[in-house]
């Protein structure tokens, strides 16, 4: 049965981006290997260490749809069009970009009403079996704190930020019980951690 995941890679102090939006050396790690990772845009040419491909590929292969906000589709351009991971994108805005060069063509949606409709609508693109990954942030901490998470995935990086966007949000409705991790993997310059969230 497919999982609502909140995912990124994160410093160990928790942020994922620096105050300007810069991810420092947080996705080093994408390219530090000498093992191929295949994303569903094909031109990120990402390379790994052999156990962070392993673990990738098997979660990736998972994902039918990814939501973001509006911060990262507009750092990114929508990822030019392409789902990084995934089949669909979801993007959870205010108002829909009337002037993207991929508006009409890319397997885009944009969501108006909010971060619960995002997810109801990527799980439906999805179907059953498969997972949704829900980027982390304000988006990703307003599913956190609406109970909408099933599991958290966090590539933990070896930096300390000391301030930044942090991987929660704005989130600080806690505390929130996580179970044990049901993953634990060393790659190089990187901690993949994976848990799913305690329903009491």
């Amino acid at each position: 049965m497919g999982s609502v995941v909140m995912a990124n890679a994160v410093s160990l102090d928790g942020f994922l981006a620096d105050d300007q939006d810069g991810v420092g050396p947080l996705f080093d790690f994408y390219a530090n290997g000498s093992v191929p990772v295949e994303a569903g845009d094909t031109s990120y040419g990402f390379r790994t260490s052999p156990a962070t491909a392993a673990y990738l590929s098997e979660c990736w292969s998972r994902v039918g749809a990814v939501i973001m906000g509006r911060t990262l589709f507009d750092t990114t351009n929508g990822w030019n069009g392409r789902p990084a991971v995934g089949d669909h994108v979801f993007v959870v805005t205010h108002s829909v970009p009337a002037d993207w060069e991929y508006l009409d063509t890319a397997p885009f949606t944009f969501v108006t009403d909010g971060v619960a409709s995002a997810i109801e609508q990527a799980k439906a693109f999805a179907g059953p079996d498969r997972d949704v990954a829900v980027n982390g942030g304000d988006v990703g901490g307003q599913a956190f704190g609406a109970g909408l998470i099933d599991e958290v995935d966090v590539a933990l990086i070896p930096v300390v930020f000391g301030s930044g966007k942090r991987f929660f949000g704005s989130f600080a409705d806690g505390p929130v019980l996580l179970d044990d991790p049901t993953t634990v993997i060393q790659g190089d310059r990187v901690t993949h951690l994976r848990y799913r969230v305690r329903r009491d």
